[in-house]
Parts: C-alpha cells; sequence; structure tokens
C-alpha cells in the first residue's frame, strides 16, 4: 500500500510524503490547542484563588491566553509541517511569507488586547479610568498604528521597496486630506469633545429641537436615545456647532410658574392666596421656595407668579413636586370658594338714540271702538 502512495506523486511529492506532512500538522494542532486549553483552564483557577492585586498583575497572561487564535495555530501547524515537503522555491517563499504574515496577525492581536487592558484598567474604585471618548479615540489610533505597521512589516517580507511605498503614501495623503477634509473635522471634534468634556456618555442633553440621553461619542458621530425612542445620530462638527443645554450637571432646577384669579376677588383673598400657596410649596421636599407675589393685573383677571428651586436635576422628580403643588393650589381655591380666572370677553352694546327706529303707535281694537 505504502509503496502504491510513494508512486503516485503531486508537486514533486509522494502521496505518502503528502499524508505524513498532514498527520504531523494535526498533531501538532492538536498538542497546541491542547496546550492551550490546560493553560485556560488552569488560570481560571488561579485566578479565583488569588488576591486581588496577583488576580490583576496576572491579567496580561490571561488577555495573551484568551486572544490566541485556533485558526492561526492550525495554519501555522500546516505551514509548519510543510517543511517536511521538497517544494519549489516559489511555493517555499509563499509559505514563509504566509507563516509570517500569520505570526504577525497573532502578534498584532495580543497588543490590541494588551492596550484595550491598558486603556479599560480599573481604577481603586473599580471605574474605569479617563474619558470614554479620549479612550476610544487612543484605541482607535493604537489599533491603526499596530495594522499598519504589520501591513509595512509583511509588504517588506514580501521584498517591496517601503521607502518608495512610503513616500507615495505621503504624496496621496495630501489628495486623500482634501477628500477627506468632513471626516477629519468630525476626528478633531471628537477630541475636542474628549478635552473640552461638554458633555459625556450617559448624560441628558438638549441641542436644536431634540434632546435625548448620549449613548456613545465616536470617531465620526454622537449617538443619542431621544425621548422619543429612536436614536439620533449626528456628526461630532454640526453637534458642537449648536447650543447644547447639559441638564445632567444641573446641581438645581429653577421653576417659575403662575396661575390667575378673576377681577373682584377681594385684596384680602389675595393675600391669604399668596401666603397659602408659599406654604404649600415650603412644604415639599428636596425644595427651596425663593418668592410668590401677585405679579401683574393681567388682560383676563390678576396674575401671580411663585419661584422655587428643585435641589436635583432629575425632571422627573420636578414634575412630581409641581404635580403636588398644582392639587394642592386646585384644593385651596375649592375651599376659599375661589375659581381660576379664564380667557374671557365681555361686550356692552349701545344704540344712538338717533339711530334707533320710531316707535310704533298701539293698535286699538276696532270692537271696543264700536262698543264705546
Amino acid at each position: 500500500m505504502f509503496e502504491g502512495l510513494n508512486q503516485l506523486e503531486w508537486m514533486g511529492n509522494p502521496v505518502a510524503s503528502w499524508l505524513i506532512a498532514l498527520a504531523a500538522a494535526l498533531v501538532g494542532f492538536g498538542i497546541a490547542s491542547t496546550v492551550l486549553g490546560l493553560l485556560r483552564s488552569r488560570l481560571r483557577r488561579l485566578d479565583e484563588r488569588l488576591p486581588e492585586a496577583a488576580a490583576r498583575a496576572a491579567r496580561p497572561l490571561h488577555v495573551i491566553v484568551r486572544t490566541t487564535r485556533n485558526w492561526i495555530l492550525l495554519l501555522l501547524s500546516l505551514v509548519f509541517a510543510a517543511e517536511f515537503l521538497d517544494l519549489p522555491r516559489r511555493a517555499e517563499a509563499i509559505l514563509g511569507n504566509l507563516s509570517f504574515a500569520l505570526v504577525g496577525v497573532q502578534v498584532a492581536l495580543w497588543i490590541n488586547a494588551l492596550i484595550e487592558l491598558w486603556l479599560r484598567r480599573p481604577s481603586a474604585d473599580d471605574k474605569p479610568r479617563g474619558n470614554p471618548v479620549i479612550i476610544g479615540i487612543l484605541r482607535w489610533t493604537a489599533q491603526l498604528f499596530v495594522w499598519t505597521t504589520l501591513l509595512m512589516a509583511m509588504l517588506a517580507n514580501a521584498g517591496v521597496d517601503i521607502t518608495a511605498f512610503v513616500a507615495s503614501l505621503g504624496i496621496g495623503g495630501v489628495a486623500v486630506a482634501l477628500a477627506l477634509q468632513s471626516l477629519l473635522g468630525d476626528l478633531f471634534s471628537s477630541v475636542s469633545i474628549g478635552l473640552d468634556k461638554p458633555f459625556e456618555v450617559g448624560e441628558f442633553i438638549a441641542f436644536g429641537d431634540d434632546l435625548g440621553t448620549v449613548r456613545n461619542v465616536g470617531i465620526k458621530s454622537t449617538r443619542i436615545d431621544s425621548l422619543r425612542g429612536e436614536q439620533l445620530i449626528i456628526a461630532n462638527s454640526k453637534l458642537l456647532d449648536l447650543l447644547v443645554h447639559n441638564y445632567s450637571r444641573m446641581p438645581h432646577r429653577r421653576v417659575v410658574f403662575g396661575f390667575r384669579l378673576p377681577y373682584g376677588t377681594t385684596s384680602e383673598r389675595v393675600q391669604q392666596v399668596v401666603e397659602a400657596v408659599k406654604e404649600i410649596i415650603r412644604g415639599q421636599q428636596d425644595v427651596r421656595f425663593d418668592r410668590g407675589h401677585q405679579s401683574t393685573f393681567g388682560e383676563y383677571g390678576l396674575e401671580f407668579e411663585f419661584v422655587y428651586y428643585v435641589l436635583a436635576s432629575d425632571y422627573t422628580m420636578y414634575m412630581d413636586i409641581q404635580q403636588r403643588i398644582n392639587l394642592a393650589i386646585i384644593d385651596l381655591l375649592e375651599r376659599m370658594d375661589l375659581e381660576f380666572a379664564v380667557p374671557a370677553r365681555h361686550v356692552r352694546a349701545e344704540f344712538d338714540r338717533a339711530q334707533r327706529p320710531p316707535a310704533q303707535p298701539a293698535t286699538r281694537d276696532p270692537r271696543a271702538a264700536t262698543q264705546t
């Protein structure tokens, strides 16, 4: 049987040699994947036993083991097993470049994972360090640098003149920069958001006619969950051109509200209403009363104005407080037998006597005249 396989050839090698190389590749891959699996399980058990400081120190090893790809190990096993074969120089060169590329990809994955671990390292209170926007920009820049370096190394290994290639990229970079002005503007706007911090992820903002919660600040655009339910996506440069209201950074919320009573309400009743509403506002929790007055004589009635501060920025909390105040004012006016003034107009019609129609004389019954 082996003699028959030795007589069959493919690419200058007997089929038996190909089978031996394939078996060697599978055995090598099996050993590598088994060792990798044992390392993962062993590190997982050690992580449960080690103290927190030691566990943090061992995280880079966890990252390296976790980001090792089995498909890369399989391809490397096949490439290394090809050393048992007598291949043409061109095929050997291709396999050499392939092995270099596979090792480079795996190293790039390790470096990116370690950079991600460093960027996301928690602080002493287990909170992420730094601004999420700056972290995203650093992550994108680092990944671009790593993969660009890998591409340059692969081209150099393949015999490409890197110096001329980089020079051509520099010349073409000017044209690319001109074509990508909008993208570069959004990129620098993202850097501005990260450094200046007009808003951060999770904060509630309003801009233009829209408002919502910031979910992500990317390299080109910002994603905002609108109160209506949809997600708004706006370019960073356009967002910074608008007036942005950041409600999450309000130490308190100033509230101005009013109502009106009809003309004819006595001054004593007006004073009683003002003092009673003041007490209603002062009786609310998380509220600081500012002022309350019968402010002006309006077109439809006596205008009242009250001002207070909600000692938090939460909108729902403010609405709950305002609703309690409104209901208490309604009850107050019911007890005082008063009503809110509503827009109404009274029209008085008068006729000029000279333009009045002449009065008709009273008609007499002819039968009555006959009787007299």
